[in-house]
């Protein structure tokens, strides 16, 4: 169990919008200016989903290259992309991402229903994106959906090799519908299926919803380190809808400090997570 505790913060996703959640951060102004107020009261990584100038999710390569910019002239974090993007994106649009040279970039490691929709998620592509990832230096967090999406993972491992950087990290999805649940059940479920994988693997754990809490709380229990952010939940408390992201970490930060695992600095995530200086 590490002293201190990851925060990544996810602060816009593809799902919710604008006009139905007017604090989220859509532009690339107010994305800087929303990982600037992260950054500050704990978070070491930021998770980013990025939206054209209509606000609608894109993928587009030229705007997330100045994102990746921006976020490394202004703030200290590691900035993760996601390669998941919205349900409907292609496969070559979702891979293209790497060319926009991330710190890390999300591979999620099966398919899985979305709601109403579908995450699809073929074992060549994500064979492609460990690959790819290999070969640009690009370290990845791997996606946890549901509890076969590990013995996927401990496939692709045996098969493929280490990321890059060495070190695996994945991220617990819990709480989504047509995922597993976001109990404390499944996280422990979860962590006991870690064994499998090499040692030293570490996890965060993502609460969608109203599990946010309840799995926030399991992970810092069991030794696991946490995501946050306005992609995973837009309320606060019942009826209370969030204001920022950085409410949301300063929350997790603050159970963190309870559990004696405060915030992790930048500098000893990188080193964790295999994650090269900029």
């Amino acid at each position: 169990m590490t002293t201190t505790t990851l925060i990544t913060v996810a602060p816009t996703g593809a799902e919710s919008s604008k006009t139905d959640v007017p604090a989220l951060p859509v532009t690339l102004d107010e994305l800087v200016a929303t990982a600037k107020e992260c950054e500050a009261v704990g978070a070491s990584v930021i998770h980013v989903h990025i939206r054209d100038a209509d606000a609608r999710p894109t993928l587009d390569l030229g705007r997330l290259r100045d994102t990746v910019a921006a976020l490394r002239a202004e703030t200290g974090l590691i900035v993760q992309l996601s390669t998941g993007g919205a349900v409907t994106d292609p496969e070559s649009d979702r891979i293209r991402v790497l060319g926009a040279a991330p710190d890390m970039a999300s591979c999620t490691m099966g398919t899985v229903n979305f709601g109403d929709d579908v995450f699809l998620n073929r074992w060549d592509f994500i064979v492609a994106l460990h690959a790819s990832m290999q070969e640009l230096g690009i370290v990845p967090e791997y996606e946890i959906f549901d509890l076969g999406h590990l013995t996927s993972l401990q496939r692709l491992l045996d098969k493929h090799g280490l990321p890059a950087g060495g070190h695996v990290h994945v991220d617990f999805v819990l709480g989504v519908p047509g995922g597993a649940p976001g109990t404390a059940e499944t996280l422990v479920a979860f962590t006991h299926a870690l064994r499998d994988l090499p040692d030293g693997t570490t996890f965060s754990a993502t609460g969608i919803g109203r599990s946010t809490l309840p799995v926030l709380l399991a992970s810092l229990s069991a030794g696991g380190h946490l995501r946050v952010g306005m992609e995973d939940t837009v309320t606060y408390a019942k009826g209370q809808p969030v204001e920022s992201n950085a409410q949301l970490v300063a929350r997790a930060a603050g159970f963190a400090r309870l559990a004696q695992r405060p915030p992790m600095p930048v500098s000893e995530a990188r080193t964790l997570l295999g994650v090269n200086a900029q």
